[in-house]
This record gives structure tokens, sequence and C-alpha cells, in this order.
């Protein structure tokens, strides 16, 4: 894996550890803790977005929804010269990423106990190259979350299962509204097992439109499209 990635010398130690501290957690905030299944559902999953080049030279990531900390202590841990904030807004989640990131030995990361829409309204405005998201919800959920994160140009990655049509025509007509477009969707095939995995990459094209981000909540709630 850290050949075919291109990661760090020191790498397969580090994920070792960052893998044995997940299934010594206490409380963990996945069900995946076995280091035989979440070296491949957590690690492999969390690395097939460095298939995206703007992730590759990103300076600033926002992991949003960061929960256990995957992708955005995979992510950090290649990506040794970018910053990694891992957004979550339950407090004792972002204390297990601290944990976790400790044992691992990451140090270009912190955890951020916050909604998108906070972080968006104060010091996270349009201060990223890329957004991360995984497993968080629908697409035009995550545009609206991204756009006023990101500085004109940075893409949102958004790791998903199988297509929907509905899902992406939502992108397309809330374009407006985010700023944000479809430039891609990659198949992806992390591991043998791994089945219907796509990485969707939306580009910011404009300015942050006005309203955003709106109330927290209000994206799930009604969505712009």
């Amino acid at each position: 894996m850290a050949e075919r990635h291109g990661l760090p010398i020191g790498s397969v130690e580090r994920l070792t550890a960052l893998l044995g501290a997940l299934e010594a957690e206490p409380h963990p905030p996945t069900t995946i803790c076995d280091p035989a299944r979440a070296v491949d559902e957590h690690l492999a999953d969390s690395l097939s977005g460095l298939r995206v080049a703007g992730l590759r030279r990103a300076g600033r990531i926002a992991d949003l929804g960061a929960g256990a900390g995957f992708p955005g202590l995979a992510l950090a841990l290649a990506l040794p010269a970018a910053s990694v904030d891992l957004v979550e807004a339950t407090t004792r989640k972002g204390e297990v990423m601290e944990r976790l990131a400790a044992a691992a030995e990451i140090h270009n990361t912190r955890a951020l106990s916050l909604r998108a829409e906070e972080l968006a309204a104060f010091e996270g405005r349009e201060a990223y190259d890329v957004v991360t998201a995984r497993a968080l919800g629908p697409l035009v959920v995550l545009a609206e979350y991204a756009s006023p994160l990101l500085r004109e140009g940075g893409v949102l990655v958004a790791w998903k299962g199988a297509r929907d049509p509905a899902e992406e025509s939502a992108v397309a007509r809330a374009r407006a509204r985010t700023a944000m477009e479809t430039v891609e969707v990659l198949d992806a095939h992390p591991y043998p097992a791994a089945r219907s995995r796509h990485l969707h990459v939306l580009a910011k094209a404009g300015p942050t439109p006005r309203g955003l981000p709106r109330r927290p909540g209000m994206a799930r709630k009604r969505p712009l499209a």
C-alpha cells in the first residue's frame, strides 16, 4: 500500500500504529476496529483519494464529519506538507482522533469540534484548497458545506458508493447557489472486495454565493436542490 501510493518513509510503521491504537480505543467512533478489516475499509479506502491531483497538491485540507479520522488521518500521514483539519461536531470523537494521531505520530492535523457551517462562518471561510467527505451525506449537501470553506478553484472530494443520477443532477441544479460543479467521477477499487465505490470531484467555479453558509442544519433540512 505504501509503495502503491508513494507514501513517505516510515509510513508502514505509523499506519500500523494507527490501526493498533484504533483497535485499543475503548470507545471507538466506528464499528470497524479489527486491523484486518480496517486496513482495507479505512486505510486503503482513504488513500484511494490520492488519485485526485488537486488533493496531492493541497496545502490546507478540511475533512468534514471526520468521525474516527478517515480519510483525514490517513491523508495527513500521506501528505506531510499539508495541514489537515479534522472537522467533527462531536467533541468525544475529536478526542479519539487526537489520541490516534498521537499514537501514529501524525503532527499535521488538528481536531476541530465544530460543524462545517460554523467553521465556514469564521476562520475557515475560503481557507482551504480541498474539502474531503466520506460517507457523510448527499452530494448537494456536501457541495453546500464545502463552498464557503474552499478558495476559488478549490475542490471537494467525496467518497461515495453506487452512483445515483438523481443525486448528481441535484448538484447541477444547485450550481448557481453553491458555485460548485462536478469535474469528474472516478471509479474506485481500493481493495479487492470493494464494490461500487466512487470518488466525486467537484470544483468551486466562482466566488462564494451570498447566503452561505446557512444556519447549521439547514443544508440537510432544506437542500438547495
